[in-house]
């Protein structure tokens, strides 16, 4: 696992929020794990844990929590009551699961917008390098005649 005299590396709670929306915003596992550098068994428990608990989820230890037994027990009361209309299940889950879209989209938007920042730093910098070393500011030359 991790190395003697070495603690495990810890992440926080708005790193972990980020990558589980994007997880549930549809983007592949192995993708979003190569890019933030975490291994996907760890991606997978935290959307786990994000799905079952919510953001307070990520602080949870292993093992048995505290309230498990009360938590499966009402879900067992929930599954035994009669379900509720699709509109109503439609209309409460519906503005989150909008926002978390909505969110992830924003934030593949804003990686984008950064990535075209770099490579338009990048270019107008080669442009400024290439217009100071050539003597006729850039113009294209050629050996040819214009005659035929």
């Amino acid at each position: 696992m991790s190395e003697p005299g070495k603690s495990p590396r810890q992440f926080s709670n708005e790193f972990k929020e980020r990558i589980v929306l994007r997880l549930e915003a549809g983007e592949r596992i192995a993708a979003v794990a190569e890019e933030a550098g975490v291994k996907r068994k760890l991606l997978y428990q935290w959307r786990e844990a994000y799905r079952a608990f919510g953001a307070a989820g990520f602080n949870r230890k292993r093992g048995p929590k505290r309230g498990w037994k009360e938590r499966r027990a009402s879900e067992g009361r929930a599954a035994s009551a009669p379900p509720p209309s699709p509109g109503a299940v439609a209309s409460a889950s519906q503005p989150s699961d909008e926002l978390r879209k909505a969110q992830a989209r924003i934030a593949d938007l804003e990686r984008v917008i950064g990535r075209q920042q770099a490579d338009l730093h990048f270019f107008r910098e080669a442009l400024r390098l290439w217009d100071a070393t050539s003597p006729d500011g850039g113009a294209p030359t050629s050996t040819r005649s214009s005659k035929k």
